[in-house]
């Protein structure tokens, strides 16, 4: 029998949420994707603590400010983590850009280009990588101005219709809408469990494919952050979904047959009105969901509240 991952694998491109190597082996997914949090849990086990000697290194060699030095480790950490990541894919890695600068276009724009320079010392081309964004209104106009320079970015933290076409509208090469985190919000606030077919994180995920293909738009919907397999089979032909471990596992296990629930030509039959925004009524649209405000507030600040975790096991290690 089939598992239900190679059935997905047919019409979705399966993607890796994990920063663990063996993970990633073992499922042979196209692409990964990393962030802080699983770049802080990576770097507990024993097995990757290379990748953390030789970004001490790098730094010690590099910078003689301590304090560039931590930020030039933290970098060069996610840079290692991401080569060794590409070894074992044949697509792509998408490597976060620091939570803290979420609200800064022109920080967030070097740094993205400091993480594409530091791939290229070690032979990997931009090509190969996609810079991961907070979808707020500075990340997205961050991620037009470096689309435009070339380099691909992937705009996470995305909860919203609003976030979703105004990154559409900036020619954003992907997006990663929060499938489980919207759910959980809507557990919380309304004490109900919700089925798969009901889910307001898969509902939000089938209205941004819906309204993409309808008009046009080449950005990549990848659904993220799943709770259960139920959400993953009811977004069965979405362009690309990134999946923990643990859920791919499951998805590897089970044999039961998968309908495709996504695809363009039904698409079309189901899309929103053309929209457009800029940024008083982006930010306006934000304000109104207060789902969106919430999860985009609390998912930067647990992002950052790691990388300052990874910071300080570094200082830890730096002279």
């Amino acid at each position: 029998m089939t598992s239900v991952l190679d059935q997905l694998k047919q019409y979705t491109t399966i993607v890796a949420d994990t920063g663990d190597f063996e993970s990633i082996a073992q499922y042979k997914p196209q692409d990964a994707t990393t962030n802080p949090s699983l770049i802080l849990a990576a770097s507990q086990n024993p097995h990757y603590a290379h990748l953390i000697d030789s970004a001490i290194s790098y730094a010690e060699e590099k910078e003689s400010d301590f304090e560039n030095k931590v930020e030039l480790a933290l970098d060069k950490l996610l840079i290692n983590f991401g080569s060794e990541i590409l070894k074992i894919i044949p697509g792509r890695v998408s490597t976060e850009v620091d939570a803290k600068l979420s609200f800064d276009k022109e920080a967030t724009i070097a740094k993205a280009k400091r993480l594409i320079s530091l791939y290229k010392e070690i032979g990997i081309e931009k090509e190969r990588v996609l810079i991961k964004i907070a979808s707020t209104w500075e990340g997205i106009q961050a991620a037009k101005q470096l689309e435009q320079e070339g380099i691909h970015c992937n705009l996470t933290l995305l909860f919203s219709f609003a976030q979703a076409v105004a990154c559409a509208e900036a020619g954003i090469t992907l997006v990663s809408p929060f499938v489980g985190r919207i759910l959980d919000w809507y557990k919380k606030n309304s004490g109900k469990d919700f089925a798969p077919t009901e889910d307001p994180g898969v509902q939000s995920v089938t209205s941004i494919y819906n309204y993409y293909k309808t008009y046009g738009y080449k950005t990549i919907v990848m659904g993220a952050s799943f709770r259960n397999t139920g959400e993953i089979k009811e977004l069965a032909g979405c362009d690309f979904l990134t999946i923990s471990p643990a859920l791919l596992h499951e998805l590897n296990q089970d044999t039961t047959q998968v309908e495709r629930k996504l695809s363009p030509e039904k698409a079309k039959l189901n899309a929103e009105k053309k929209v457009t925004f800029d940024e008083k009524s982006f930010r306006w649209a934000l304000n109104e969901d207060a789902m969106a405000t919430e999860k985009l507030a609390d998912g930067i600040r647990n992002f950052a509240k790691d990388a300052v975790k990874l910071r300080n096991e570094l200082r830890k290690r730096l002279s």
